[in-house]
């Protein structure tokens, strides 16, 4: 009688610990970037930052009215460097649509993040801002980059690009909040936590 308790027993232990792993990992080891951003339809994250080469604050409120574009990026993001002329090219065309590009430099020193810029080139309709901290990158619950949100003029988070975008990607997610229309969250491929992966 005994003996067959135990093994009653050891099978109900085996039972909990099989649905326990499959909870863990139906929770923990999901793709954090199937799951639509909880920033999606609330007002933007507010932030006043410094440019990476120094000088007056930029903040997301100078630019009220308008569509903001804000990209996540590191000099060490593979993905980052090639979608670097879309976003580039992307915020030329638009420039004078009201719409803002803002690249924000991602857990690197501003003078890495300006070293880079140097080769890969700069858009003059765009705004290149050190997080120091990533405190701007919290709020805006960045994963791993590259990651490009869109707020539209009424400040409200209407889009969200996770992994290298193309200018068809960028462009066509700009006309769509032009015309009045929610664009929602599009996953494109990879992103990057850190420069060691």
């Amino acid at each position: 009688m005994s003996g067959r308790w135990i093994r009653w027993a050891a099978y109900g232990i085996a039972v909990l610990g099989v649905a326990f792993a499959v909870v863990l990992a139906s929770r923990f080891g999901s793709d954090p970037g199937l799951v639509d951003s909880p920033l999606l339809g609330e007002q933007a994250p507010t932030f006043e930052l410094a440019p990476l080469e120094g000088g007056e604050p930029v903040s997301l409120a100078d630019f009220e009215g308008d569509i903001v574009v804000v990209n996540f990026f590191a000099s060490w993001c593979l993905e980052c460097r090639n979608e670097h002329d879309a976003i580039t090219s992307t915020a030329d065309a638009f420039a004078d649509e009201g719409v803002t590009f803002i690249q924000i430099g991602y857990q690197e020193s501003p003078q890495a993040s300006l070293d880079y810029l140097e080769l890969a080139g700069r858009s003059e309709a765009a705004s290149y801002l050190a997080d120091p901290g990533s405190r701007t990158a919290i709020a805006y619950g960045v994963f791993g980059i590259p990651e490009t949100f869109f707020i539209d003029p009424d400040g409200v988070v209407v889009g969200k690009i996770i992994g290298e975008s193309d200018a068809f990607t960028l462009g066509a997610t700009i006309d769509a909040i032009i015309a009045g229309e929610t664009p929602g969250q599009t996953v494109t491929g990879d992103t990057r936590q850190s420069p060691d992966e």
